[in-house]
């Protein structure tokens, strides 16, 4: 993790066409390795007693610099040299009181390195000295090699030979000096390896050979250890991160993971990036079923990936910034330890010191005072929920590590939607090549049924839309049949938890995000399969534009429990799905009115959909009208237009005793022809900023140009590399100025090959 004053990391996923994909996990031959006295634990005997784990963030791994950069040498000093209190065993004593059973303790060793690549003796010492707080108290402690600036550079492609005696030698030390230790000590070869400074530093569309170069060295680290002495060079857990420690399936496929009993998969998954931290989206108040399905589906990834294969896993980084969204975070918590603690994932919650930080939201990851061990309210009932679920006896660990057994229909006794073989490529979605093409199915045919899909290459999403190809919903499969190349999608249990009125499904179709061969989809009747859906909790309520006029308001009337604070928006199929949001509170009655401009909606608009997203179970919409222009009411708009030179986004709380209005404005040259540009270049959606829905709005449209269209002075807009139309360049590029990586749009020099 990277210290709140540097960049903030990004995991954005880029379109299907740049992310390629992995056939298969790599696995290397099995080795004997003899296994220690009859004491010792297995693997995942050492990964269930670790349950629940804190990072000692900001502290072990701070580097001391100045205007020039890191230094090459430090001292004992750079400890606090990010702005935290020295560890101490107060500490690691509260933490051990809470419930948690794992510390991490990331360490940075380049500044305490002779000319040699011997550690200084003070710093080794110091480290011991903070791994021994937790030893009293039997912890498990994870020790790594974090933020080395030798090992993370841009040429790690080429760079094996160099970071390989520098990476043995440093461990050969730390293995050295820690050989005793029993199998409470746990060693984490790298952090985060990444080909810092290039283009995919954080993306999976051009990190494969890298790849190869982080197995390698982490190859040559098992080996290391398991061939020095001590009682526990055989039977110590090593840990080993893939292309930047990611989640993301893509890296994780490419990790070859040494056969050796006494190794864990290495992952950070602050998951789904845009509730946890991503400071590009507004409102982060509502743990959405969006962002539930997202946060599951990463969690059996590594279950099926892994665990089903006997290989454990530990999520050494995860967390959620704190954005003031306490309920929502909690809501995260629930989900994401429940379903980790039944897969049998110990998860290490990222800890930085920094509880609150209005210049940098997304960094807020502060729970506990280091000094006193006193727990930050803010915070503490995202750590008591924590606590909760690892002590609910209900919730076994482990009870799901395998991938379940199911029996299906057998296909030749199923339905046939599609029998047509057909290679569908990610690469090609500008002429729709990316999916199957889109056939008629109704809700009828899908209810109480599954859906196989027999396919070669990656795997498969299932997609509904309507008849206009709106609503566009999509689904990973809940199992995959591997020997056979068969994957499942419980449809009549997905699509009611994620569909408004099923009586408006219409289409049916696979789509790829890398290259598949759909052989044929089968529907089949669903099994009796206890799975768990997660559901939008939403509101949502059908507006009727009929008898609105020319300069009239949405009057849109809530009640609820009294000063109740709520959120949500009005959303409509214009240019794509497009939304008015609001927010407001109840007053002292439980009321509230928001009143929306008819401004803000599309001539001719015959429909919309009003959603509540924040408090659903309190906040009902009990009727709606229109009337006179008047103030605007707690609205904030997102609408894209193509012709408005001018956007004004004006918001108003207003409650029994304070009313306040904020008002911004942002002004851009308007286009002189339909050939040359002078608005602001990047705002593809037009909302008068560049920020990462723009890149969204870009690989919307080439993925499904029918329900995502660019035109006009938005079109222009996004042309932001080349000058030849819009292509999935112009998303990267746009990602890029927003990591400070290309100082400027429109782009004129070559940023990417």
């Amino acid at each position: 993790m990277f210290n709140s004053s540097k960049n903030v990391k990004r995991f954005v996923s880029i379109s299907a066409a740049a992310v390629c994909l992995l056939s298969s996990l790599r696995i290397a031959p099995l080795d004997n390795y003899a296994v220690a006295a009859d004491k010792t634990m297995t693997a995942f005997e050492i990964t269930e007693n670790m349950k629940v784990g804190w990072n000692l963030g900001n502290t072990m791994d701070a580097k001391a610099s100045d205007i020039n950069g890191d230094l090459a040498t430090a001292g004992v000093e750079t400890e606090t040299a990010w702005g935290c209190p020295k560890a101490n065993q107060t500490l690691f004593d509260a933490l051990k009181a809470k419930g948690f059973n794992t510390v991490r303790i990331p360490t940075t060793w380049f500044q305490h390195l002779d000319a040699d690549n011997n550690i200084d003796p003070a710093w080794m010492a110091r480290v011991k000295e903070v791994v021994d707080y937790g030893i009293k108290n039997d912890m498990y402690i994870i020790l790594n090699v974090h933020h080395e600036n030798w090992i993370n550079r841009k040429d790690l492609l080429t760079a094996y030979n160099d970071i390989q005696p520098r990476l043995m030698k440093i461990w050969t030390q730390i293995a050295e000096t820690f050989k005793d230790y029993d199998q409470h000590l746990i060693f984490e070869c790298m952090n985060e390896p990444r080909a810092v400074g290039t283009t995919y530093e954080w993306w999976a569309a051009s990190a494969v050979d890298e790849c190869d170069v982080i197995n390698k060295l982490e190859a040559d680290f098992v080996k290391l250890i398991r061939g020095m002495d001590g009682p526990y060079a055989k039977t110590r857990l090593l840990m080993l991160p893939g292309y930047c420690a990611s989640a993301e399936q893509t890296f994780l496929k490419a990790i070859d993971v040494p056969s050796d009993p006494y190794v864990a998969i290495s992952i950070h998954a602050y998951t789904p990036y845009d509730f946890t931290m991503n400071t590009q989206v507004k409102d982060h108040s509502v743990f959405t079923g969006a962002y539930a399905q997202n946060l599951a589906d990463t969690l059996q990834g590594m279950r099926d990936l892994f665990l089903d294969k006997d290989i454990p896993v530990v999520i050494g980084e995860m967390g959620t910034s704190n954005f003031g969204n306490t309920e929502a975070r909690v809501e995260w918590t629930n989900l994401y330890f429940s379903t980790a603690k039944k897969y049998g994932i110990p998860c290490c919650l990222w800890d930085n010191n920094i509880e609150t930080n209005p210049k940098d939201p997304g960094e807020c990851h502060g729970y506990i005072n280091r000094e006193t061990g006193e727990w930050y309210q803010t915070s503490l009932p995202v750590i008591n929920k924590m606590m909760e679920v690892m002590n609910d006896t209900s919730i076994k660990w482990g009870s799901e590590r395998k991938i379940p057994s199911y029996t299906h229909q057998d296909l030749s006794e199923g339905t046939v939607f599609r029998d047509k073989a057909i290679e569908i490529d990610a690469s090609k979605s500008k002429t729709y090549e990316n999916t199957t093409p889109g056939q008629e199915i109704a809700w009828s045919a899908l209810e109480g049924k599954e859906v196989a899909i027999k396919f070669t290459g990656a795997t498969p999403i299932l997609a509904f839309s309507d008849a206009e190809y709106g609503n566009w919903t999509e689904f990973k499969p809940y199992v995959v049949d591997e020997a056979n190349g068969i994957a499942y999608y419980l449809v009549s249990k997905q699509l009611p938890a994620a569909w408004n009125d099923l009586s408006t499904v219409n289409h049916m179709q696979a789509r790829t995000d890398s290259v598949t061969n759909i052989e044929k989809m089968v529907i089949l009747n669903a099994p009796e399969v206890d799975i768990e859906v997660p559901v939008d909790k939403t509101k949502k309520y059908k507006i009727e534009f009929a008898n609105a006029q020319a300069g009239d308001d949405l009057i849109l009337t809530f009640k609820g429990e009294k000063n109740t604070v709520t959120n949500g928006c009005v959303g409509f199929n214009g240019d794509g799905w497009e939304q008015v949001e609001w927010e407001g509170k109840t007053d002292a009655n439980g009321d509230l009115t928001v009143k929306i401009a008819m401004s803000k909606f599309p001539a001719g608009i015959a429909s919309a959909e009003c959603q509540i997203w924040y408090q659903p179970e309190l906040v009902d919409m009990v009727q709606y009208n229109f009337g006179a222009a008047a103030v605007e009411t707690t609205t904030t708009t997102t609408t894209a237009t193509t012709t408005t030179t001018t956007t004004t986004t004006t918001t108003t709380t207003t409650s029994a005793a304070t009313s306040t209005t904020t008002t911004t404005t942002v002004t851009t040259e308007p286009v002189t022809s339909s050939q040359t540009f002078t608005g602001l270049a990047g705002d593809a959606n037009q909302d008068g900023q560049v920020d990462l829905s723009d890149a969204v709005k870009i690989m919307q449209s080439l993925a499904n140009p029918n329900k995502y269209t660019l035109e006009g002075n938005g079109k222009l807009a996004a042309d932001v590399y080349g000058n030849d139309g819009v292509t999935v360049k112009d998303a990267q590029v746009i990602q890029l100025y927003l990591l400070n990586l290309v100082k400027t749009l429109p782009v004129t020099d070559t940023v990417i090959d």
